[in-house]
């Protein structure tokens, strides 16, 4: 059982999400720390402050020494993939090795009724804002496909060609290599039935919203798909961390700890404990004594 945290940045400047992790830091039961990846609020004011997740990662790559660090999740409509792979080496090499890549469809464009975080589709402000494009969900998991085999072959190979779909590459070099061997772990966020596909074929860990967003019984559910694609393809199930996102209630430890434990109970083995800003002091402290060690020594 690890824990994680996550300073969404959002409404919050960049010296008290460094507060925060760098006292995370300092804490041996924090195992990861997390960033979000939007360019724009997706609640509350909309002009609201909104740093740039891979710049501002890197950032704290270089204040930090021990925490392992990521994007839940890196939206993979916002960058070309082979640019991400360059961006996201020189995180690890500024890191020391600790980063995990945290990857997922992106914005799509979702039928009307839709339901979940998805139906809701913030996204649309955002990509227009920005000038970027949603694309069908089957779209963006062929193009997410194809950014995992890009990532996987320039951080492997010396010279890389790639040919797909929606993406091309002519003798692509990529120096220097991530510090991790092979590359970075990967992590795949999501919850659709083909996303799940990816996850058994490529993920290292998958990650997915925890209650209010989905429901613990939804979880169980996604995760029984899961399963059910690793028995497909041959893989042991229990080779894939399986994590999850919950939203932190200052004033209500308890019902933290109650909802953490179902989520345990429910078999995530990865809790990354969300913060809304305003950050109190001594958050990071606050989790483990409130939240963390109540619940391992429960």
């Amino acid at each position: 059982m690890t824990f994680g945290i996550k300073t969404t940045p959002m409404h919050v400047g960049y010296q008290e999400i460094l507060r925060v992790w760098q006292e995370a830091d300092e804490l041996p039961q924090i195992a990861d720390a997390w960033l979000w990846d939007h360019l724009m609020p997706m609640a509350g004011p909309a002009d609201g402050q909104v740093l740039e997740g891979w710049t501002l990662l890197g950032a704290l790559a270089a204040q930090t020494r021990r925490l392992r660090l990521g994007l839940l999740v890196t939206s993979n409509r916002v960058r070309e993939p082979a640019v991400l792979g360059k961006i996201a080496t020189t995180v690890d090499v500024i890191s020391q090795g600790r980063l995990i890549m945290g990857l997922g469809v992106g914005g799509t464009r979702q039928p009307p009724g839709a339901g979940g975080i998805a139906g809701a589709n913030p996204a649309v402000a955002e990509y227009e804002a920005y000038g970027l494009t949603l694309v069908s969900p089957g779209e963006g998991i062929a193009r997410l496909a194809e950014t995992i085999a890009i990532l996987k072959g320039m951080w492997r190979r010396d010279v890389f060609d790639f040919e797909g779909r929606y993406y091309t590459l002519r003798a692509n070099r990529n120096e220097p290599k991530p510090v991790q061997s092979s590359g970075p772990p990967l992590l795949i966020g999501g919850w659709g039935t083909r996303t799940l596909r990816l996850v058994a074929e490529h993920a290292d860990v998958w990650n997915i919203p925890g209650p209010p967003h989905n429901t613990v019984d939804h979880l169980v559910e996604r995760s029984r798909v899961l399963d059910a694609h690793c028995e497909d393809i041959g893989r042991d199930p229990r080779t894939i961390t399986r994590s999850v996102q919950y939203i932190v209630s200052y004033d209500d430890p308890a019902g933290d700890r109650k909802a953490v434990l179902e989520l345990i109970a429910a078999g995530f083995t990865h809790i990354v404990l969300s913060l809304r800003s305003p950050y109190p002091p001594g958050v990071a402290r606050w989790l483990v004594d409130e939240i963390i060690t109540p619940v391992r020594e429960g």
